[in-house]
């Protein structure tokens, strides 16, 4: 089952539109509209395989939080916007954005369960696999 929470109705549309065409039905899909630190804790603990997080950016540090609750062991956590336009690797920029993606990368680092992986393709990949 592929869920999706978005704010965004037009997201959804075109969403369902390309699950229709790659032939996916909407047994196999799960749209679900609204904010995800309000969606989030309404899904089923260890129930998940994937998070994928390319939302509000400065919220990345709660869906990390999140993701870990959901995921069952083996599972993967994703973060797009990673690297945040280099922005991340330089520490003289101090914006709220900026830190909470770098709390998201020291939160996956410091966490024992986690075996993170950064791939560095457009603005960066941040992934992290649960061991446990």
């Amino acid at each position: 089952m592929l869920t999706s929470v978005d704010i965004e109705p037009e997201n959804q549309r075109l969403a369902k539109q390309a699950y229709r065409e790659a032939g996916l039905g909407s047994f196999r899909t799960r749209m679900i509209s609204g904010p995800a630190l309000e969606v989030l804790p309404r899904l089923t603990d260890g129930a998940y395989d994937m998070v994928f997080c390319d939302a509000v950016k400065q919220e990345y540090p709660e869906y990390l939080t999140a993701a870990l609750r959901l995921l069952r062991p083996g599972g993967v956590v994703a973060f797009d916007n990673a690297l945040w336009h280099h922005r991340v690797a330089d520490p003289a920029v101090r914006d709220p954005v900026t830190e909470a993606i770098r709390d998201v990368h020291r939160m996956i680092a410091d966490d024992e369960r986690l075996v993170p992986l950064l791939i560095p393709v457009g603005d960066g990949l941040l992934c992290a696999v649960k061991t446990g």
